[in-house]
């Protein structure tokens, strides 16, 4: 398995609002970073992805994405909650699975 098909998968969990599929990707020390808080483990991850998949995100387009062995480094247009932003975002994999994340949403002016 190679990291873009990771990221392939986490576009279709993303798409089909599937919180399980989305979870699966995550390693089991695996901590996501955002400016409003820091989810680490299943169980706050869990929490996250709930919320955020509340929100009915949709990936519009992909701008730009850079994809190494392990690090996948992105930018997409999206909507989420009925708004369209600009977000940015790293995946670092361990083992095949999601270990590490950063993103960020920007509103679109």
């Amino acid at each position: 398995m190679t990291a873009q098909d990771v990221f392939d998968r986490q576009l279709a969990a993303i798409a089909g609002q599937d919180l399980e599929a989305l979870l699966a990707q995550y390693h089991e020390e695996a901590e996501v970073v955002r400016f409003d808080r820091v989810a680490r483990g299943p169980a706050e991850i869990g929490e996250l992805f709930a919320a955020y998949l509340s929100a009915k995100p949709q990936v519009d387009e992909i701008v730009s994405s850079r994809v190494t062995e392990d690090v996948i480094f992105y930018n997409a247009l999206m909507t989420v909650g009925g708004n369209r932003v600009a977000t940015y975002g790293t995946l670092v994999l361990k083992e095949g699975r999601i270990w590490r994340q950063t993103a960020a949403a920007l509103p679109l002016t």
